[in-house]
């Protein structure tokens, strides 16, 4: 059945070769130059039977599932919007080749399979100089008032009538397609003044990658070596302001009707949509392959063998069968993995797993742990394993009967057999030098400088912990916590204090060789809090005395972060230091940095440096805390740059938090700092953990990205982990996937628990397997993919250019939107833009990504800002990452009062703002209360007990507490946002005097960080994205992408030719 999408104005006639080039991987420079995707082959790791062992010839689990009918796809096209089936009596070409076998497993019910067209061939032109005529002929960025006409060439099919269902928008401003000559003869215009600017290149250097995969014909409705089909748009058109770098506006022609931005797919109506059909309802994990519900969806999950989206998210939940479709579709294949993720009180926790000294069942040859996807054999003898295929032999007191389908009578009772996610107890084999650990330890480490002294944080921070340490991390069955104590002050020397039980007084011993720390006591450092609290609450009374009259300006860091881990290490336990920091390490020690923020750098080849450490000691410090289990948990409280990229790269290589409060202000600043610093105390932590990702034969996993330290290529190192941190893993192909037994992900993650008892966490996914591409689009994920696409490109701009980085994003975006049209949709105008229904709002959150603040070089950006938020970014899971990019916009004027639900999302659109309104925007790390000049003089009342928006004052800034229906409605709205996500956000007031007073312009310009992208960006500008100059190739072939947004949404431009001289 063929499919169609939305209609959009600009040609996209030509077909398209594929688009490579760019080798896998990011980080550290290795082979490759620019990160990338699937462009280089990957050989062959396969692993071979172990000898007298035999591979079963029996198919794991049952056939794939057939996919239902293709996924909905969706038409702009100028005038209506509908939605719905395409057209009738169209076919796509499919692959000859037979079904796969059908079983009859109970986890795979059947379906059918989606066929695809194959890719077309790239068209061919006759001299290099065609592609300056074609973008003259195209008229960028100049709409001139001429109709431009074209007869139809001989064999292309007339443009499709748009049945009821279709969706369609008639173009108001239109770009001619590009004038092409099947004679061999090159057009005679001139290569317009525009396009001869810097980055529009005139000419690119051929791609090896971009070339049609051998034995592929085209797709359906692409006649060979045609140039395009259908009517050409005619009429006087309108060029978008700023459509190509230093392109002036230019505006000719009679005025067009604007795009109705209604129109066009809405995030919120996409979230809406899936919360009305799957939210409030049980989701049962009992299938292959099937897609969860969105993360904004409030669902009741269900483990029955795979494991729960709270725990794992995939990109992709049909994965391409070889590599070849993958470098085709550009699509990353990706993991986001949360592996201790907070499971709601509704939801049964996961089990724990017993065996004793024997310890967790593991296959002999791949070290897979026992799982659902291992299937018995011979009697329940022997099993194979689901990843390698090896035979193994069961244990004797684990074997148990075979029933009449060839499953284990106790498969309901043992966890490992029936569920997706749980957890074994590790026996010594697994610990450090094979003894158990001991229960990990706090560390408190204050900077009492004169700053902090002096606006009272010191006191704040004692005065808290007095009652914070009561709520130490336990284990549910334990009465009080294991979790050990220790106090640290500092400014340009350490403070170290002996809090033993039997004191009267807390001792302090001064260590002032910073040079080479040393811990100058063992006994009585860290102590349980139980037994030593009145010695804790003296010590905790004295620090702000003790050091009220410094006047010590200058602080030190590394040695602070060496001297807690020294401390972790004598008392061989893994541990956190919660460090509280203020200002840059100027002092004479390891680690001083100096000011080094140079807007200079902004958009050059250098701006990647911003984003790195200043001196190498950092880099090692990291990786001798991971080595001995100790997180780094930093709160800073800056008035001035402070050199985030050096300063948090401990926090995020040993999988700490990085808590960031500008202009701390003790009174308004408070009850964020200690909401967080509470919540990060109390939230449930895995110490000195190690994750591994084990998949089944034809894939594996390349890249890792997250607060993490990787050591090898397969081990992913975390001092600790708790609830909030994800990684993201990538895969690629190493041979072709079999469609019977799919793609199996196993992570597993071995850890220390707060009570101090090792264990190892598992988590198992299956996903489908397929040789269609039309699979592999309609199972995509969109938020998954955000999430991806961010970290990777935050981790990209550590070595490469920004500019560099931002292209890759869109050429990415512009290549698996091609993809899909050419071998998965069925012919259509040329002027359409077609999507895959599970990705039709991927170009809006790829244009939030490309605004978001790492990647926007501005000046009036802090650098430590942009630097904090790529680390916060690098470690959030797909909840967090699709807030933080498309933060929420709620309107509180029509406010139901007797209501208990949050108000409906608006879209986040300038135009959803209006002067009688009253909204609250929230991305994860802030939330601001924007007030019209005429909102209700009730909401006013009601907010802050003043009778009319002019009396609101310029300084106000917080939300009061009132005891009247609107403030409660309005906190509660506040309160329910704020559940579960990692940072506290506190509330700011904006208004039109509030962003004129100059002492709140701070909030202003947060405010305008987080909504930029949302609400002040109407054009995209165009660039091209492959556009490399090889003087030494003879073969020359360019593909030339042009992406223009208009009303957040993009409309493709494609041109391309190929020459062999």
């Amino acid at each position: 059945m063929s499919q169609q999408g939305y209609v959009t104005a600009p040609p996209y006639s030509q077909s398209q070769p594929r688009m490579g080039g760019f080798s896998a991987g990011f980080g550290p420079p290795n082979s490759s130059l620019h990160y990338g995707h699937y462009g280089d082959p990957n050989s062959s790791h396969a692993a071979a039977p172990q000898p007298g062992l035999s591979k079963s010839t029996v198919p794991l689990g049952s056939s794939a599932p057939l996919g239902p009918l293709p996924p909905a796809t969706h038409q702009v096209s100028q005038n209506n919007f509908q939605s719905g089936p395409s057209a009738a009596g169209q076919q796509p070409h499919r692959f000859q080749s037979p079904l796969p076998p059908n079983n009859t497993g109970p986890s795979y019910p059947p379906g059918s399979h989606q066929s695809q067209p194959a890719s077309p061939n790239t068209v061919s032109t006759s001299c290099t100089t065609q592609l300056a005529n074609q973008l003259n002929s195209m008229q960028i960025n100049s709409y001139g008032p001429g109709a431009i006409q074209s007869s139809h060439t001989s064999g292309h099919p007339q443009q499709l009538p748009l049945t009821q269902h279709q969706m369609t928008l008639q173009p108001g401003p239109q770009i001619p397609p590009p004038a092409n000559n099947f004679s061999g003869l090159c057009a005679q215009s001139s290569l317009p003044s525009i396009a001869r600017q810097d980055g529009i290149p005139g000419s690119g250097l051929p791609n090896p990658n971009l070339q049609q995969l051998p034995g592929q014909t085209p797709g359906p409705g692409y006649h060979p070596q045609q140039a395009n089909y259908g009517p050409q748009m005619a009429g006087s058109q309108l060029s978008y302001p700023g459509a190509f770098p230093g392109g002036p506006a230019q505006l000719s022609g009679p005025p067009q009707k604007k795009l109705d931005p209604d129109s066009i797919p809405s995030p919120i109506q996409v979230i809406e949509n899936d919360k009305a059909s799957r939210g409030g309802q049980m989701y049962a994990t009992n299938t292959r392959g099937q897609v969860p519900p969105l993360v904004t969806t409030d669902c009741l999950i269900q483990d029955q063998g795979h494991a729960s989206p709270r725990y794992i998210r995939c990109t992709t939940y049909c994965f391409p069968s070889s590599s070849d479709m993958a470098k085709q579709a550009r699509i990353p294949l990706a993991a986001v993995i949360q592996p201790f993720a907070i499971v709601p009180q509704n939801e049964t926790p996961l089990y724990v797993v017993n065996h004793g000294e024997t310890g967790p069942i593991r296959c002999n040859r791949c070290k897979a742990y026992m799982c659902p996807f291992m299937q018995f054999i011979e009697g329940g003898r022997r099993y194979q394993c689901g990843f390698c295929n090896c035979i193994n032999e069961v244990p004797p007191f684990f074997f148990q009967h075979l029933d009449h389908i060839g499953r284990r009578v106790d498969h309901y009772e043992r966890p490992e057999l029936s569920l997706g996610s749980y957890e074994y107890v590790a026996t010594l084999d697994y610990c450090r030098n094979n003894k158990p650990p001991n229960p990990p330890a706090y560390i408190f480490m204050i900077d009492v400088s004169y700053r902090n002294i002096n606006s009272g944080l010191v006191k704040l921070i004692c005065d808290e912990l007095k009652t914070l340490l009561d709520k130490l991390p336990r284990e549910e069955q334990e009465e009080s916590s294991a979790i050990r104590v220790g106090f640290v002050t500092y400014n340009k020397v350490l403070h170290f204090f002996n809090v033993k039980s039997n004191l009267a007084q807390p001792q302090m011993m001064v260590v002032s060789d910073v040079g080479e720390v040393f811990v100058p006591l063992l006994d009585g450092f860290l102590v349980n809090f139980q037994e030593s609290r009145s010695v804790v609450n003296n010590l905790l009374d004295q620090i702000p005395e003790m050091f009220a009259d410094t006047n010590e300006s200058e602080t030190i860091f590394a040695p602070v972060i060496q001297a807690g881990m020294e401390a972790l290490k004598a008392a061989e336990c893994a541990g956190k230091l919660f460090i509280f920091h203020s200002s840059l390490p100027t002092a004479e020690a390891p680690g001083k940095l100096r000011n080094r923020d140079d807007k200079k750098l902004l958009n050059t080849d250098k701006e990647k440096t911003l984003f790195q450490p200043q001196v190498n000691s950092y880099e090692s410090l990291a990786r001798d805390c991971v080595a001995n289990g100790c997180c780094v948990n930093l709160f800073l409280f800056p008035n001035q740059y402070v050199d985030i990229a050096s300063l948090g790269l401990v926090t995020m290589y040993t999988g700490g938090t990085l808590y960031k409060y500008n202009n701390f202000q003790l009174n308004s600043d408070s009850p964020q700092f200690l909401t967080d610093l509470r919540r990060d105390i109390e939230k449930k932590t895995a110490f000195d953990a190690i994750m591994r990702v084990r998949t089944s034969t034809g894939f594996r996993a390349t890249d890792f990205f997250g607060a993490i330290y990787m050591n090898n290529t397969t081990d992913v190192e975390m001092a600790a982990v708790d609830c909030d941190k994800a990684v993201t893993v990538e895969f690629k192909h190493d041979d072709k996937l079999n469609e019977d037994s799919g793609a199996l992900i196993q992570c597993a993650v071995l850890y220390t628990s707060v009570s101090g008892q090792r264990r190892l966490r598992i988590h198992n996914i299956g996903l489908n397997c397929s040789t269609q591409l039309a699979d592999v689009y309609k199972t995509c994920e969109t938020d998954a993919l955000i999430n991806f696409f961010a970290k990777s490109a935050f981790k990209a701009i550590l070595s490469q250019p920004l500019k560099v980085v931002r292209e890759i994003l869109v050429s990415q975006t512009a290549h698996m939107l091609a993809c899909y049209r050419k071998n998965c949709a069925s012919p259509s105008a040329v002027s359409q833009l077609i999507l895959p229904d599970a990705m039709k709002v991927l170009p809006v959150y790829m244009n939030c990504l490309l605004k978001s603040t790492v990647l926007t070089g501005r000046p009036e950006i802090p650098t430590d800002e942009r630097a904090y938020h790529r680390q916060l970014v690098m470690s959030m899971g797909v909840a967090d990452t699709q807030l933080f990019f498309y933060p929420q916009l709620l309107p509180l004027h029509n406010l139901d009062l007797k209501s208990d639900t949050v108000p409906a999302a608006v879209r986040c659109s300038e135009e959803r703002l209006s002067e009688g309104g009253a909204f609250i925007l929230a991305n994860g790390l802030s939330m601001f209360l924007w007030l019209g000049v005429s909102t209700p003089p009730e909401l006013i009342q009601g907010l802050f007990n003043v009778p009319s928006f002019a009396h609101i004052s310029a300084e106000a800034t917080l939300l009061p507490d009132l005891a009247n229906p609107y403030s409660k409605k309005i906190k509660s709205i506040v309160e329910r946002i704020q559940s579960q996500k990692p940072y506290t956000m506190k509330v700011r007031i904006l208004s039109a005097s509030t962003c004129s007073s100059q002492k709140n312009i701070t909030s202003c310009d947060r405010f305008s960080c987080s909504c930029e992208r949302l609400f002040t960006y109407r054009e995209f500008p165009s660039m091209p994205l492959n556009s490399s100059m090889h003087s030494r190739q003879k073969h020359l072939k360019c593909t030339y992408y042009l992406l223009i947004i208009v009303n957040n949404y993009y409309l493709i431009i494609h041109s391309g030719f190929s020459e062999v001289p």
